[in-house]
């Protein structure tokens, strides 16, 4: 390869000595041919040389002054300017001519590209440069050996890297599940919180504590209530008692209601028993709820026979009797008694049913109802806890119960309140009603508010005059003639039944002088004369009481 520029035609010779900072090729002239001198090594006492071509077999070149002192260095010769080693690493001493730091790089353009030669710039001491241009690292790109464990590098960061990975997504879901159980807890705590509330448990929210806002706890809480009514099929009659399961305090009650409670039915105010035998389980269910300001649940008709199977199933039932009850087909007085009194006496179903319906000669009718509570409190303490097995039970009965329970509410019903009866969370009370069948004071604030969480709403005694009648005419449509007749004028009208015997003439009794107005006004009414009206002994919830004999004739329309 030829490294000489010829201008032509007789010009002067160039010769290429090196790149600039761009890749373009340095010249400079070459003088005219001179006798042999010793070889240039422009770099002599440093040592180095320049072959482009790294041959060593280059022909002998002029020497080449790039200072300008006209000194000529002697170079070995084997070498030239042209061999040199651009690395330095042959040299010794001495600085460092600028184009050997042009030969370290590599330029960015590739291939030398001709370009008439420039013209150098002379220094202070008049030397000549071959560049005007000074040289900044930020032009040249550096040339990177290839890095035989890069490859090595690269698989430890991606390690690195999925590693950590790793640990930040172990560290985001403990973090969730730090927060879910916070929150659990948190929602765990104001569940506790809110039960003692609506429990009434809390520090200074007791009914105790609270005075008047006592009532509105016991309203609060939750109660399942049950009606049962006792029909004595052979002797007649009936009792009656509510069932109390209150899942607040967690307290079962047997609650009696006698059967001179007065009730206000669609026609006017009644009793509890009239209402139980007329207007059947729905109706008294509903008058209950008017009179006590409570929410029944449902209607358990209970008769006689399927008390004494009840008692039966469960294996007996153990009660503190408080009387003996004869024995009805006993043919002489004096034999042992069917049931006798004492502490602990096991009942079957025969002597069960006899305690539970026996009324002393004398006996108020609270008397009966107290044996009645006596013995449901033995049969619930006897009863299965388990709600499937209390169900069999029911269903064992083969009764035809009333619409409002079915055979598993009524077996879970009594499971529940058979686990309160066996724990001692269990009692009885009775509901005080006055001689008129209005709840008394006493009622108000005892059982209905603490027990059934009620208010008492005894009928209005200044409503209407409260009348009761007793058909003893020998005609049955009487009575419901009368019953119109009464409600038309005023009057509430007061089943008193029906007499086992007719009578000759017509009664009208008041038992207070301020009544016999009243009486005189009744007697108006239902057509008698005024000689049937005289004071004597009224019925307790009546104001005036009615005998209808058989001079009593019914008004036409």
């Amino acid at each position: 390869m030829n490294d000489r520029y010829d201008a032509g035609y007789g010009g002067d010779a160039y010769e290429l000595v090196g790149y600039d900072e761009y890749g373009q090729p340095v010249y400079r002239q070459v003088p005219p041919q001179q006798p042999a001198q010793q070889p240039y090594d422009p770099y002599g006492q440093q040592g180095y040389g320049y072959d482009p071509y790294a041959t060593g077999t280059q022909p002998v070149q002029q020497p080449y002054d790039p200072y300008g002192t006209g000194q000529q260095p002697s170079v070995p010769a084997h070498e030239s300017y042209e061999g040199y080693d651009p690395y330095g690493r042959t040299a010794t001493s001495g600085q460092q001519p600028r184009v050997a730091e042009q030969t370290a790089y590599i330029p960015q353009q590739a291939g030398p590209v001709e370009e008439p030669p420039r013209e150098g710039r002379q220094d202070r001491d008049g030397r000549e440069h071959g560049d005007d241009r000074d040289y900044r690292t930020e032009q040249f790109a550096f040339v990177e050996e290839p890095d035989v464990e890069s490859e090595d590098v690269i698989d430890w960061l991606k390690f690195t890297e999925n590693r950590t990975e790793r640990r930040e997504e172990a560290r985001r879901r403990a973090r969730t599940r730090l927060i879910g159980l916070v929150v659990v807890l948190a929602l765990v705590a104001a569940g506790g919180v809110g039960y003692l509330w609506y429990a009434g448990k809390l520090p200074g929210l007791s009914s105790a504590d609270q005075g008047t806002g006592g009532a509105t706890t016991a309203a609060a809480q939750k109660r399942d209530v049950v009606v049962v009514h006792l029909h004595d099929t052979k002797k007649g009659g009936t009792s009656t008692a509510l069932l109390v399961d209150n899942a607040t305090t967690k307290q079962g009650t047997t609650v009696l209601l006698p059967n001179a409670l007065a009730l206000t039915g669609d026609d006017g105010t009644t009793t509890l028993a009239k209402s139980v035998d007329d207007d059947g389980s729905s109706g008294t269910r509903e008058a209950l709820d008017t009179v006590l300001g409570t929410s029944i649940q449902g209607t358990w008709r209970l008769d006689t026979p399927y008390l004494q199977n009840l008692v039966d199933l469960v294996g007996n039932i153990e009660v503190d009797t408080n009387t003996d009850v004869p024995d009805p087909k006993a043919e002489k007085k004096g034999e042992a008694p069917l049931v006798n009194k004492g502490e602990g006496q096991t009942l079957s179903g025969k002597t069960a049913v006899a305690y539970a319906t026996y009324r002393a000669p004398g006996e108020a009718q609270s008397a009966q109802l107290e044996r009645f509570g006596q013995v449901m409190q033995g049969v619930l303490r006897k009863m299965s806890s388990d709600a499937q097995a209390a169900t069999t039970t029911v269903q064992t009965l083969a009764q035809i119960l009333d619409p409002s329970l079915t055979d598993k509410d009524l077996g879970t019903f009594l499971a529940g309140l058979s686990d309160l009866a066996k724990s001692g969370d269990y009692k009885t009370a009775a509901l005080p009603v006055q001689e008129d069948g209005t709840l008394s004071e006493q009622a108000g604030d005892s059982v209905v508010k603490d027990v059934l969480g009620g208010t008492a709403k005894s009928p209005d005694q200044d409503a209407a005059l409260r009348v009761s009648v007793r058909n003893a005419t020998g005609v049955k449509d009487n009575t419901e003639k009368a019953r119109v007749v009464l409600l038309n004028g005023g009057f509430t009208f007061l089943d008193g039944g029906t007499a086992s015997s007719a009578a000759a003439t017509s009664q009208v009794l008041y038992a207070e002088a301020a009544d016999k107005e009243n009486a005189v006004e009744v007697a108006k009414t239902l057509g008698l004369a005024e000689e049937a009206v005289a004071k004597g002994e009224t019925t307790s919830n009546a104001g005036v009481s009615v005998v209808l004999g058989q001079d009593y004739e019914p008004s036409a329309g």
